[in-house]
């Protein structure tokens, strides 16, 4: 079925890759917002109106990163380009046997920052209500790639397992609120220990999310608190950030331990070379390091699934207070998005998008 109306949409392109922190207005701006007209479905495509962004720290590596182009694990954003992102969006039209109007979906990462979106119906996900009535936005964050993220990361790239001790940073983030959880509640970890960056975040994983312990890496004794909370070592350190919290983590890993390395945002947003003094413990503590996608691992992604919103239904993992959601007009987006590099949020950030 051909779209039966034209339709337009406001839209947030890439208008130059930054250096540094992403540029959000003036002659430099890093994204522009343009009208867009929207040429008719093809076969196998549907037409949707946007519900709501994932807002991922990831994304910043989509529009720039050292890596080149060809070696990046899913398609860069060329200038000129629609930005993408994660989304939930409900069906206007179809060109699709798969789906209606008023049909419910996700698409991961190929989204774009758009009020209205065509996608493809075979890469978009349908969505089927929750247990509990929990909310639907769980998809783009606790049942989706930041919970996929959290269990692979932990199980099968860091091979953790119950008796383990377990430091996870950006502990209070969307991933590392999941992770978290997972360690504590379904691998049985002997200790968890979040790292985060406030007292106030810390509390919240410590008393809502189980940790055993949680330090904040921006007080001046963080080094000694690490060393303190950590006295028997660590069998497995799940890294989202990168920079001097590695750095410190690296004295910290037992021999033969295991670092899994999900993220590295301290340094998205820097040109500069991450330095780190304690590289040579790898070598003496014969540490593996072991990076990873959650791609990586779709195969067995609806075991995880299952088992995740199993957790949730019976109390297992707690998943309230575990999203942020700003209701925003698409001219915010850029700016709210930039809100993950500040620590402006707790677990998943989510825009709802209203017109």
């Amino acid at each position: 079925m051909a779209t039966s109306t034209t339709y337009t949409t406001k839209q947030w392109i890439l208008a130059s890759k930054p250096s540094g922190a992403p540029v959000l207005s003036g002659p430099d701006a890093t994204f522009k917002l343009q009208n867009v007209v929207i040429p008719p479905l093809k076969e196998g495509q549907i037409l949707c109106k946007v519900l709501y962004f994932s807002n991922d720290t990831g994304l910043r590596n989509f529009i720039q990163s050292r890596v080149a182009p060809e070696r990046f694990y899913v398609p860069t954003v060329p200038v000129g380009s629609p930005m993408r992102s994660g989304i939930i969006a409900e069906v206007l039209e179809s060109a699709s046997p798969t789906y209606k109007p008023g049909d419910l979906v996700m698409d991961f990462h190929l989204g774009t920052w758009s009020e209205l979106v065509t996608l493809d119906a075979a890469n978009s996900q349908p969505l089927s209500p929750l247990p509990n009535n929990l909310p639907l936005t769980h998809y783009l964050g606790a049942f989706g790639a930041s919970g996929l993220a959290a269990y692979s990361g932990l199980v099968y790239a860091g091979g953790a397992k119950a008796g383990d001790t377990i430091v996870i940073s950006a502990a209070a983030g969307a991933t590392g609120s999941m992770a978290v959880q997972i360690a504590v509640q379904l691998l049985g970890a002997k200790k968890v220990i979040g790292i985060a960056g406030s007292d106030e975040k810390c509390a919240w994983v410590r008393d809502h999310l189980g940790a055993h312990e949680c330090i904040n890496y921006k007080s001046s004794t963080f080094l000694e608190d690490l060393k303190a909370v950590t006295p028997d070592e660590v069998d497995v350190y799940f890294d989202n950030v990168g920079g001097d919290v590695l750095d410190a983590m690296l004295t910290r890993v037992k021999r033969h331990g295991t670092i899994a390395v999900c993220g590295h945002v301290s340094g998205y947003n820097s040109d500069e070379a991450m330095g780190l003094k304690n590289w040579f413990e790898i070598v003496s503590s014969r540490i593996t390091i072991r990076g990873f996608i959650m791609l990586d691992y779709l195969d067995k992604a609806p075991a995880i699934l299952q088992e995740l919103i199993g957790a949730a239904a019976d109390g297992r993992i707690k998943l309230q207070d575990g999203e942020t959601v700003v209701e925003a007009r698409i001219e915010e987006q850029p700016e709210i998005w930039m809100r993950l590099f500040s620590g402006g949020n707790q677990g998943k950030l989510l825009t709802k998008l209203i017109v």
